[in-house]
């Protein structure tokens, strides 16, 4: 029989007790795919709007135009949340009835869909859009004024929906191919949206209509409105796909600053497309476009308001010095173009392909420019800011994303996989593989996991449930004793079996521990022995004292 005594312990043993959460009709209904929505796939929008800026209001329309994949549904939904709202839908000229409950219309065709067919509605709409609380986190629409006293407005609206001011699919499942965003303001103030600027129709009523159309198929959160008195520099930036147009929007009084700041650009560039693949929409171009509020990974429309310093907002996150070598919100929100834009998730849930391959492509950004040691310190010391209060994989189908440890939890486990590589060309080659494999598509969690796992050759499924669906910290228990070293995983899921790399006593060793199953090494025990697990494992590690007593 074994009892323990705890000499040392070195990481967080707990799991804070999980409060259940109900939910609600409205969130199954905007967060699944609901037989109103399987039956069709989108082609094609234009969305048409007028931005009211004293009235704080918007009205306009939006061509929803679909592909028919299966016979049999008539009811169409469409997404628009309150105090927005659905004034009218046709179909070629003639008026289509609808019912509203709650965020959703339900709108009833007048004729039956043939399959392979492509057909359209027109939606107009109307309202006076949420103002966002705190974008880009508590998201609506910004409604403020530059230093000059112009107005200075932007939409932000990842959590909260798109729907929150423009009617659309408002779920991830299904992305548009193709969209003209037609944006009409005032004539001293400029839009700039997604993808590339096709014209600009100058009105006899003192507005503009600017028209940006987007060739690749964008995720609807990341559709956008940037609304203020820009001055436009430009550059290009030789790719793996040839020339690469670079598009820069700011405010009039920031242009020298920007020019100077937003120098972090190509390095960046050639940094990412190192490590994850061609820029994925070299079509649209890229944008850094300057917001009211932090900044966003708008699809060829990334926008920028981190005040023209490196750092987030001045600042190191990961403690570690490198976190002031770059602007945060430049690197951080144009590696989305990658994960997030171009690899998007089906579900909310699955939110961490987003934000834990972005937070960990600021490592990689690192790694090129500065070196591996650089990197590994960076992803170490934001470790810093995890919390484990849940898991990082929300509930599916009800629009819930799991714990904000999908950052830098999420980065921390991928640099976890890297030194189980032991490969970094091999490492390389699959972040680029994610992105030509899933090009333009919508996954989900299973998807990734089966490819990195299938790639790389390791069983990294009992890895991907640890820090995925567990909120423990794995330990790795030891004690020397019998001249050897007894050695297991503690805090850990049932099967967690992945290798680490420890030192001991200056030699190096790759352990292959297993949950609650104690293995033996044997070890020269002449001098006092140490064991130090290699930091770039996201693990603890805790020595035992093992007194062996017959029952």
């Amino acid at each position: 029989m074994l009892r323990y005594l705890i000499l040392l312990i070195s990481a967080a043993l707990f799991i804070n007790p999980l409060k259940a959460q109900d939910f609600t009709r409205q969130d199954t209904l905007r967060g699944s795919i609901t037989p109103e929505r399987a039956w069709w796939d989108l082609t094609y929008y234009h969305l048409s709007v007028k931005v009211d800026i004293d009235e704080r209001m918007l009205i306009g329309s939006n061509l929803v135009q679909y592909k028919v994949l299966q016979e049999g549904e008539s009811t169409l939904q469409i997404d628009l949340q309150e105090p927005m709202k659905i004034t009218r839908v046709s179909r070629e000229g003639n008026e289509l009835p609808f019912e509203r409950e709650g965020a959703v219309y339900f709108v009833e065709l007048d004729q039956a869909p043939v399959m392979g067919e492509v057909n359209e509605v027109l939606v107009e709409f109307e309202g006076s859009p949420v103002v966002a609380p705190r974008p880009p986190w508590d998201g609506g629409i910004t409604w403020q004024q530059d230093a000059n006293g112009k107005p200075f407005v932007a939409t932000a609206n990842q959590g909260i929906g798109a729907s929150i001011w423009w009617p659309n699919k408002d779920h991830m499942y299904d992305e548009v191919d193709s969209m003209l965003i037609s944006v009409n303001v005032r004539e001293d103030l400029m839009d700039v949206s997604n993808g590339r600027l096709r014209g600009v129709d100058e009105l006899d009523d003192g507005t503009k209509t600017w028209h940006w159309f987007v060739s690749n198929p964008i995720n609807n959160y990341g559709v956008n409105l940037n609304i203020g008195d820009y001055v436009h520099f430009s550059g290009s930036y030789l790719g793996e796909k040839g020339e690469l147009d670079l598009d820069y929007y700011v405010l009039r009084e920031d242009e020298e600053r920007a020019r100077e700041q937003f120098q972090q650009v190509i390095p960046m560039m050639e940094a990412f497309e190192y490590w994850m693949g061609p820029y994925p929409f070299y079509e649209d171009g890229f944008k850094l476009v300057q917001a009211p509020y932090l900044g966003m990974e708008h699809q060829s429309s990334v926008t920028y308001g981190n005040g023209f310093r490196n750092g987030y907002r001045g600042r190191d996150l990961s403690e570690s010095g490198w976190g002031m070598k770059f602007d945060f919100i430049i690197i951080h929100e144009s590696a989305h173009e990658w994960f997030a834009n171009n690899i998007t998730y089906k579900d909310v849930a699955d939110m961490w392909v987003h934000e834990g391959f972005t937070n960990y492509a600021e490592n990689l950004y690192l790694d090129y420019l500065y070196g591996k040691e650089a990197s590994s310190e960076y992803v170490i010391g934001s470790r810093l800011n995890i919390k484990n209060d849940k898991p990082i994989i929300g509930k599916y189908g009800v629009r819930n994303r799991g714990s904000g440890d999908m950052y830098y939890k999420g980065a921390s486990m991928l640099h976890t996989i890297r030194q189980l590589t032991d490969n970094d060309e091999r490492w390389r080659s699959v972040i680029r593989g994610l992105n030509k494999e899933f090009y333009h598509q919508t996954v989900t969690t299973q998807q990734i996991e089966n490819y990195m796992i299938e790639m790389l050759n390791i069983d990294l499924q009992p890895v991907f449930d640890q820090y995925l669906r567990d909120t423990r910290v794995p330990t790795l228990e030891y004690v020397f004793i019998d001249g050897g070293i007894r050695y297991r995983w503690s805090n850990a899921i049932e099967g967690f079996n992945m290798p680490v790399d420890v030192t001991i006593n200056g030699s190096e060793f790759r352990l292959n521990p297993k949950q609650d199953d104690w293995l033996f090494m044997t070890l020269d025990l002449s001098q006092d022995p140490e064991l130090k697990l290699d930091p770039n494992y996201y693990a603890g590690q805790r020595e035992i004292d093992i007194t062996l007593n017959a029952e």
